[in-house]
C-alpha cells in the first residue's frame, strides 16, 4: 500500500467514485434552488419533484451505462472505459454550474439539464463496477478485499466532500447570493475533480484488452452463457443497495418525520455515520484477505435480517446516544458487506465479461431496487401506519442476499 505506483492505482480507482458522489450529494443539497432555476415558477413543491424527477432520469440510464462502460472495458481495456467514464461524469457536471436557467433558456432550460442528467447517468452506470474490477485486478493474492473496499469507500468520500462544500456554501453565503449564483460553484468545481481523474487514468499502464480473440458483444455473451450469474450478483448487491439507500438517504427524513428530530441534527447523525463506515469497510476488506470472505457475508447479512427491526427500534427514539447505537449496528453491518463485495464479485466473473456481468448485476441492484427504495419506504409506512415498517424491506434484502451469497465458493486464497 505504500509504494507510488500502488498509490497511484488507488487514486485512479477510486477518483471517479469521489466525483460521481460529490455530485449526487451537491445535486441533492440544493435541489430546491436547482428547481426554482431550471422549472417555471409553480408551487415549490412542484419544482422540487420536477428537480429530483430529472435526478432520477439518471438512474434509470445506469443500467445503460453499465453495458456500454462495460462493453468498452471487455472489450479495449480497463483504462479506456475509466478514463471514458470519469469525463462524462466532470463535463456534465460542469455544464450544470454554467447552465442559464429558465428565465433565459424557457423550456430549454429542463431540457438541456435533463440531457445533462442523462449522460451522467450512462457514465455513473459503468463507473463504480469497472473502477472496482480495475482495482481488484491489479491488487492480487492477499491485497484484492482492500483494494477492491477502497473503491468503495470512493463514494463515501465523495457524498461527504459534496455535503460539506454544500454546508459551507450555505454558511459562507447570504441566502440571495447562494441562490443567485452560489449554488454553481461546486459544479464548475467538479471539473477539476474530473480533470485530474483523466490525466491519473491517462498515465496508468493499460491491461491487455481482456476478451482478446473474442467477438461480437459483450452482454450477448453475457446474457446467453452467464444470465444465472447476473442474477446471483444482483441477489448478492440486494442488501447493500436497499440497506445503503435505507440507512444513509432515506434514514435522515425518517428520523425528522417519524422522531421528531431537527434537519440539521439528522444530517448530523448520518455524517458520522459515514466518517464511521470509512474504516469499517476497509476494515472488513483487509479482514476478508485474512480469513476469508463468505463466512463474514454470510455473518453481516444474517446479522441485517435479524436485527432489522431491533436497530430501527433503537433510531426510533428521540435520545442521541439511541439513535447512534442503531446507526452504529447498521454501519458495522453494510461495512461488512459493502467491503467484501468488490472483491468476491471480481473472483466470482470470467474475466472476458467481467466488467459487463459485473455491471448488469450491481446497476439492477443499485440503480433500480436502490434508486426505489426511499420511494417504497415512504410508501410501506403510509400503508401500514407503521414507522418501523422499512425494516421488513431490509429483512428481505438481507434473505435475497443470504440466498445470493450461498451460491458463490470461497474465493479469498485464488491466485
Amino acid at each position: 500500500m505504500q509504494s507510488p505506483n500502488t498509490r497511484r492505482i488507488v487514486a485512479a480507482g477510486t477518483i471517479g467514485n469521489v466525483l460521481e458522489w460529490y455530485d449526487f450529494a451537491i445535486y441533492g443539497y440544493f435541489a430546491a434552488i436547482i428547481g426554482r432555476v431550471f422549472f417555471p415558477a409553480e408551487s415549490p413543491t412542484a419544482q422540487v419533484l420536477a428537480a429530483f424527477s430529472i435526478f432520477a432520469v439518471g438512474y434509470l440510464m445506469r443500467p445503460l451505462g453499465g453495458i456500454v462502460v462495460g462493453h468498452i472495458a471487455d472489450r479495449l481495456g480497463r483504462r479506456a472505459a475509466l478514463t471514458f467514464s470519469v469525463m462524462a461524469m466532470a463535463v456534465p457536471t460542469f455544464l450544470v454550474g454554467v447552465l442559464p436557467g429558465y428565465e433565459v433558456l424557457g423550456v430549454a432550460a429542463p431540457v438541456v439539464l435533463t440531457l445533462l442528467r442523462v449522460i451522467q447517468g450512462l457514465s455513473v452506470g459503468g463507473e463504480a463496477t469497472t473502477a472496482f474490477v480495475f482495482l481488484v485486478e491489479r491488487a492480487g493474492p492477499g491485497r484484492r478485499g482492500a483494494l477492491g473496499a477502497l473503491a468503495s469507500c470512493g463514494a463515501n468520500l465523495g457524498m461527504l466532500s459534496g455535503s460539506a462544500a454544500g454546508a459551507l456554501l450555505a454558511a459562507a453565503m447570504p441566502a440571495a447570493m447562494l441562490d443567485a449564483w452560489g449554488w454553481r460553484i461546486p459544479f464548475v468545481l467538479g471539473l477539476l475533480v474530473g480533470v485530474a481523474g483523466y490525466f491519473l487514468r491517462r498515465h496508468i499502464a493499460e491491461t491487455p484488452p481482456a476478451a482478446t480473440g473474442r467477438h461480437g458483444l459483450p452482454l450477448i455473451e453475457t446474457l446467453r452463457d452467464h444470465g444465472a450469474l447476473v442474477v446471483r450478483l444482483a441477489g448478492f448487491a440486494c442488501f447493500n443497495a436497499i440497506g445503503f439507500y435505507l440507512v444513509f438517504l432515506y434514514a435522515v427524513s425518517w428520523l425528522q418525520t417519524v422522531d421528531g428530530i431537527a434537519p440539521a441534527r439528522a444530517l448530523g447523525f448520518n455524517t458520522a455515520s459515514m466518517l464511521l463506515l470509512l474504516p469499517l469497510m476497509f476494515g472488513m476488506g483487509w479482514l476478508s484477505d485474512r480469513i476469508g470472505r463468505k463466512k463474514l457475508l454470510l455473518a453481516a447479512t444474517a446479522a441485517g435480517f435479524v436485527g432489522a427491526l431491533p436497530l430501527f427500534w433503537l433510531m426510533h427514539h428521540p435520545q442521541p446516544a439511541m439513535i447512534l447505537l442503531g446507526e452504529a449496528g447498521f454501519v458495522l453491518i453494510l461495512a461488512t458487506v459493502l467491503g467484501i463485495m468488490p472483491a468476491t464479485m471480481v473472483e466470482a466473473t470470467p474475466q472476458g465479461i467481467r466488467c459487463t456481468a459485473i455491471s448488469l448485476g450491481h446497476n439492477i441492484a443499485f440503480g433500480i431496487m436502490g434508486g426505489l427504495t426511499p420511494l417504497a419506504a415512504a410508501w410501506l409506512i403510509d400503508r401500514t401506519a407503521m414507522d418501523l415498517s422499512p425494516a421488513y424491506m431490509m429483512m428481505a434484502a438481507a434473505a435475497i442476499s443470504f440466498a445470493s451469497i450461498l451460491t458463490f465458493r470461497e474465493s479469498y486464497r485464488d491466485a
